[in-house]
């Protein structure tokens, strides 16, 4: 049988003649009052815990970057005009970043333009402001950038050999190593985003029947409504690197200082101490270029922690693993071409044309 929407099953059982189909069962006379416009404050928390944690932390950069732009140069930037967003664009086109010391990617940009419209919007300033001048500047910087020779640099994989040069460098004495090394086993089996990382409890971990590791993801970046995945880690052959023994070992080390429940992945001080307060995925990241730039071939090369994510896709397709499996296994939507890029690097050296004709 085919399945049908429950909709029309639904019609059914609402009383269509009292409905204002038409304008003419509308009260002329109606007229919104104050008390339309209210929101609890529940509500109002409801909708902004909507909005995932990382996603709030970006925009909030983004608009608090802007706003102080504008303070410097003495332009109002609510609401802005159209001239001040042009201009605030051709300022991120021409100011390297202190951090990088690069002028910021396209992308970034177009998500300063879009922060600043959603800012607006928000206040009662509907589109607002006018965006074609903004957006031909930095039409204008994609192709400089395309003429120079500047693109995008992808975040660098990290396959299994610069896996376990990372486990190496963790300590399994202290609780720092032991967490660290969770964080990397995790990150790779699972393909795992930083801040589904991040959002793992104890309780999310899990081992099964068969000796695996059944692991919820609650949500995700393509999951932002909450329904859950769940994520089989299989148990490995080494003992650095058994994704079930690894986390064992950081999970008693938790248990002996008491914690037994809540996040997974918890803030260490210096002196190896533990805190309450949860990682987040800003702090994982850091934790991953910081050991990543003591102990991996530099190559001028920037490790993240989006590299665990790409190696283990690279080094499942390397195992011939299906394209399904693997997209299933790293949460990436239906169609997304981006598990493709991390495939066509092993691809690219794998199927090479010119590898093997004798030169």
């Amino acid at each position: 049988m085919t399945e049908t929407s429950e909709e029309p099953i639904e019609a059914e059982l609402v009383d269509v003649e009292r409905l204002p189909v038409a304008a003419g069962n509308l009260s002329s006379s109606a007229v919104h009052t104050e008390r339309d416009h209210e929101l609890s404050d529940d509500t109002r928390q409801a909708i902004e815990d909507s909005i995932p944690d990382n996603t709030r932390r970006a925009y909030g950069r983004q608009w608090e970057t802007f706003t102080n732009w504008c303070t410097e140069e003495g332009r109002v930037s609510l609401p802005a005009t159209a001239k001040t967003l042009a201009q605030y664009v051709r300022h991120l086109t021409t100011t390297p970043s202190a951090r990088t010391g690069r002028t910021p990617a396209p992308s970034s940009i177009e998500q300063a333009i879009a922060v600043i419209r959603v800012a607006h919007k928000a206040a009662g300033h509907r589109d607002q402001p006018e965006t074609a001048a903004a957006l031909r500047v930095l039409k204008g910087y994609k192709r400089a950038r395309s003429e120079s020779g500047t693109r995008r640099r992808k975040a660098p994989a990290i396959n299994l050999d610069k896996l376990r040069l990372l486990i190496a460098d963790c300590d399994p004495a202290t609780l720092a190593g032991l967490r660290d090394r969770a964080i990397f086993i995790l990150g790779f089996t699972m393909m795992a985003r930083r801040s589904e990382l991040a959002g793992l409890h104890l309780e999310d971990v899990n081992e099964d029947d068969e000796g695996d590791l059944t692991i919820l993801i609650r949500s995700s970046k393509t999951d932002q409504e909450g329904n859950g995945a769940e994520v089989i880690v299989p148990r490995g052959v080494h003992n650095e690197t058994d994704p079930v023994r690894v986390v064992r070992a950081y999970r008693e080390a938790l248990a002996k200082r008491g914690v037994t429940g809540g996040r997974l992945l918890r803030a260490i001080n210096q002196w190896d101490q533990i805190s309450h307060d949860a990682m987040s995925g800003d702090a994982i990241n850091e934790m991953v270029q910081r050991r990543a730039a003591r102990v991996l071939p530099n190559d001028n090369l920037v490790y993240t922690a989006h590299g665990f994510r790409a190696g283990g896709a690279g080094e499942a397709y390397k195992n011939k693993a299906p394209l399904s499996a693997i997209r299933s296994q790293g949460r990436w939507a239906e169609g997304s071409p981006q598990v493709l890029e991390y495939i066509r690097v092993v691809d690219a050296r794998k199927e090479n044309p010119m590898r093997g004709i004798g030169l």
